[in-house]
């Protein structure tokens, strides 16, 4: 007679045997190992009737989600540094990973990497989120933590290491949806106006009357602007620069404040969708400011000389230098105080001019193309805007072609006798008055008489012992003559500093490319961004170019140091240009 606990079962099948030590024992076949050969699972009891069950379970788990794969025994810490550093970082974009490691280094892992992946249970992720606003994170910082976790699981799951996410179960936190605040027609006035003063000042009136993201602005090139077809090509963005440490961590600070730091990251990455590749038409009045700004620009590089870099961006430092958009950003943050502005995120020059198209009635498919919404979003974005139509935004609709460029013509027609979409403002006149209102010892220019009048009275009533009133000057008198021009402005700076500066270029070889110029020279600092040109007696930094010639720059307001530094720096150079890889340079 058979001994039943013994009695074998087919192949593949699960098994259940009592075993010489007395325990009972199951092995059931989950799947095939890497190798080819059968994965069996072993599970031990002290009872058939246990060991049965726990057959059963396995069995059942193996039918419908699957049995975990064997193999190493991961925890939160091991496997989210593995997806971030390994899976993630070569297949998502720069910016993406960034928001990745934000969420797993300074929130998942601090908070949750010591439980064992598969013990992780979707408690444990909502009291994470309860804590971090508890803390003080915001519901949309502990949102973003929710999708990188479960996107992270999700390939867990994928490669078999989970059986089921526990963060598809886990409750994310509530977001509620932000609040568009477009700046109102006062505001965009006084905004223009102040811009008018600062160099790089297309770069606010495309932000205000294109909706550009400050990304795509800091990306265009010249290539992209057409003056003859009257149109701008979005084709790329500028990517935040990432940096390591140039002087191997001697410094003590962290790597963007290091004196020799070097830029680990590509300037720019094409736009993320095809609706973000998009053609805009420029109205003429903003193409004519584009032209002046251009012939600024050239004025820049002429007086920058061997310190230019030649890219070809439209909003450049004064070295040539694509901006930074952390510049960028702290630059609106100074506009909106010098022109008296509420304070407003520089993403909020984009709600504005994407409410005034949608206000003014342009097509939705218009706006879709400016504004660069996918069409699975657009509608989406559109009620997010369309619902603000208070009263100063009903104004807009009447008034933001005066506002910007002046009265607007009625609309041409197209060839086949139907009328154009969208408004098209009149050009400026060429040499028109300028009504300034004189508020005590601050003059602001406008382009209306009852623009100036209405800040006056209101500033009058504010201040009811000093004077305000309106004068009309022409043009030349406020930018060569007045007490508000250009040259005034200058001489009221409060550095006046000498920055002594030093600069070479080398070549892959490490040969000198820039011989015969003059290496060292100095000039005022106002001359000069202050983030590029410090106060510290000197800093220097060697970068690669896109070309792979390596460049050393030194500058500071101590000749001597400067001096000092630039063997130094040059020394460093030419060793980075004879060896890209010790340095993480990246050829081709």
């Amino acid at each position: 007679m058979t001994n039943p606990a013994k009695s074998r079962q087919p192949n593949g099948a699960s098994s259940i045997f009592q075993g010489k030590d007395g325990r009972w024992h199951g092995y059931v076949t989950v799947g095939v190992k890497d190798d080819g050969s059968p994965d069996r699972r072993h599970v031990g009891r002290k009872t058939r009737t246990a060991v049965t069950k726990a057959v059963r379970d396995l069995e059942k788990q193996r039918d419908s989600t699957g049995v975990r794969k064997a193999g190493q025994t991961w925890t939160v810490e091991t496997w989210l540094t593995h997806w971030v550093e390994n899976i993630a970082a070569p297949n998502v974009g720069e910016n993406t990973i960034d928001g990745y490691r934000v969420a797993v280094y300074h929130h998942l892992i601090p908070g949750l990497g010591a439980h064992r992946l598969e013990k992780l249970e979707p408690e444990h992720l909502e009291r994470l989120y309860r804590k971090m606003q508890a803390n003080g994170n915001a519901a949309g910082t502990a949102h973003q933590v929710h999708r990188t976790v479960k996107t992270a699981l999700n390939e867990a799951v994928r490669r078999r290491h989970l059986t089921i996410n526990p963060a598809s179960v886990a409750k994310a936190p509530k977001v509620e949806e932000e609040e568009v605040e477009p700046y109102t027609l006062e505001e965009i006035q006084r905004l223009l106006l102040e811009a008018g003063k600062h160099r790089n000042h297309a770069r606010w009136v495309i932000a205000l009357a294109l909706g550009l993201r400050q990304g795509e602005a800091l990306g265009l090139k010249w290539e992209d602007v057409h003056f003859e077809e009257g149109v701008l090509v979005v084709r790329r963005g500028r990517l935040r620069p990432r940096y390591e440490h140039g002087c191997g961590n001697k410094c003590g600070r962290k790597p963007g404040y290091c004196p020799q730091k070097i830029n680990t990251r590509r300037e720019t990455k094409d736009t993320k969708t095809r609706a973000g590749k998009r053609s805009i038409g420029v109205p003429e009045q903003l193409l004519t400011l584009l032209r002046r700004h251009r012939e600024e620009q050239d004025r820049e590089r002429t007086l920058a000389r061997d310190l230019w870099v030649e890219k070809g961006y439209v909003f450049t430092s004064p070295t040539g230098e694509p901006l930074n958009p952390n510049t960028d950003h702290h630059r609106w943050k100074d506009l909106l105080k010098a022109a008296g502005v509420r304070e407003g995120r520089l993403h909020d020059a984009r709600h504005t001019a994407a409410t005034v198209l949608l206000i003014l009635g342009v097509p939705e498919a218009v706006v879709d193309r400016i504004m660069g919404w996918e069409p699975g979003k657009s509608a989406r974005m559109r009620r997010r805007y369309q619902h603000l139509t208070g009263t100063v935004l009903q104004q807009t609709a009447a008034k933001v072609g005066a506002l910007l460029w002046g009265p607007m013509p009625s609309t041409p027609a197209s060839a086949s006798g139907s009328a154009e979409p969208g408004p098209s403002p009149a050009p400026v006149p060429a040499d028109p008055t300028v009504y300034v209102a004189r508020l005590g010892e601050r003059l602001i220019p406008f382009l209306h008489r009852e623009h100036a009048d209405v800040v006056a009275v209101q500033w009058g009533t504010d201040h009811p012992n000093h004077a305000a009133e309106v004068e009309e000057w022409d043009r030349e008198k406020w930018e060569d003559k007045g007490p508000g021009g250009a040259r005034t402005v200058r001489d009221k700076m409060p550095d006046r500093r000498i920055v002594h500066h030093a600069h070479a270029v080398y070549l892959s070889g490490g040969d000198r490319l820039n011989i015969g110029r003059d290496a060292q020279w100095s000039l005022m600092a106002w001359e000069f961004e202050t983030d590029l040109y410090t106060d510290l007696p000197v800093r220097w930094h060697t970068s690669r170019r896109p070309g792979q010639e390596v460049e050393a720059q030194v500058r500071g307001t101590d000749a001597d140091a400067v001096s000092a530094a630039y063997v130094e720096a040059c020394a460093q150079a030419v060793d980075r240009a004879k060896n890209p890889g010790k340095y993480g340079d990246t050829q081709g």
